[in-house]
């Protein structure tokens, strides 16, 4: 299986509605950034009763934007994939103009236990105050106006993200868990890498037609992405693995070896990823380490 292809090619069309599917439009914020693309996708599904799949951050012009494509029509539900701060925000306000009724797999937490002395890297970039009406449970069938919407859980990215199947289209609100632009930052403690490919490996087990993923363009036929995916994931890890193996003791320097072609704006999330490889490295005796992982620890081949 070869590596995954990336797709960067897309075009936001900020402050407009895009039909990307029946009953389905786009709305990309303009949050542009590295870790961020250009800007988070909004998805609004039906035609007479809407769901709002991930109402982005609070910002002023996404808004009016999307309450234009909502154009006076009633939202009954709001889903959000995950709890990270260009996705859920814009619920509450949402969910206050429209009365609707926010469906997500639960609260912001983090995939493990702080360590003693420990900062999480991401605690600002999370929306600590989400909380939904419904913590929807895996395989969860949630019934609106022409459409069905089944939850499905894809920890990894995050502890709580989940993704959306739209029932009877083949087709899955995937979130920051797949995307067809770049790999998934996995960052511990909020993420964790093993999470994250149990849950590729559920969603390479489906099959979906077509992937609409909280940043970027379409994933098609994403099973056979997926699993390129995980060839990637697979691949860093050997080079995680390799670096320990050649002497390399932290992980600024293996960031150094493995990502010398990454934009060094990057880096600090690459560092992060390294750190979750290495977390699951550990977990499974191929790696030692002193106390738990962490990023400034060293680490030696088992």
């Amino acid at each position: 299986m070869s590596e995954p292809k990336f797709d960067q090619a897309f075009e936001p069309a900020h402050g407009q509605a895009i039909d990307v599917a029946e009953n389905v439009l786009r709305v990309t914020a303009p949050n542009s950034g590295p870790l961020t693309f250009h800007g988070t996708n909004s998805y609004i599904v039906g035609h007479d009763t809407l769901a709002v799949i991930d109402p982005g951050p609070e910002d002023e012009s996404h808004w009016r934007t999307l309450i234009a494509a909502i154009a006076g029509r009633p939202v009954s539900h709001i889903f959000v994939t995950h709890t990270h701060r260009d996705h859920s925000p814009l619920a509450a306000r949402l969910k206050a103009e429209t009365g609707a009724t926010v469906v997500a797999e639960g609260p912001h937490r983090a995939a493990r236990p702080l360590h003693v002395g420990e900062i999480n890297p991401l605690e600002e970039s999370s929306d600590m105050d989400f909380v939904p009406d419904i913590a929807a449970a895996h395989g969860d069938m949630i019934a609106g106006d022409g459409w069905v919407i089944e939850t499905l859980h894809t920890p990894g990215h995050t502890a709580n993200h989940a993704a959306f199947a739209l029932d009877g289209t083949g087709l899955v609100f995937s979130g920051d868990h797949v995307m067809a632009w770049a790999t998934t930052i996995i960052a511990p403690p909020d993420g964790a890498m093993g999470d994250y490919m149990a849950s590729l490996d559920m969603l390479a087990a489906r099959d979906d037609r077509a992937y609409l993923a909280g940043h970027g363009g379409r994933v098609n036929e994403p099973r056979q992405f997926v699993r390129a995916l995980k060839t990637h994931r697979r691949m860093r890890e050997r080079a995680v693995l390799g670096r320990v193996e050649k002497g390399d003791r932290l992980i600024a320097d293996m960031v150094k070896a493995i990502y010398r072609d990454t934009d060094p704006r990057l880096h600090g999330a690459a560092a992060l990823s390294v750190l979750a490889h290495l977390e699951d490295l550990v977990g499974r005796g191929e790696i030692t380490t002193d106390g738990p992982p962490s990023i400034n620890g060293e680490y030696r081949a088992a």
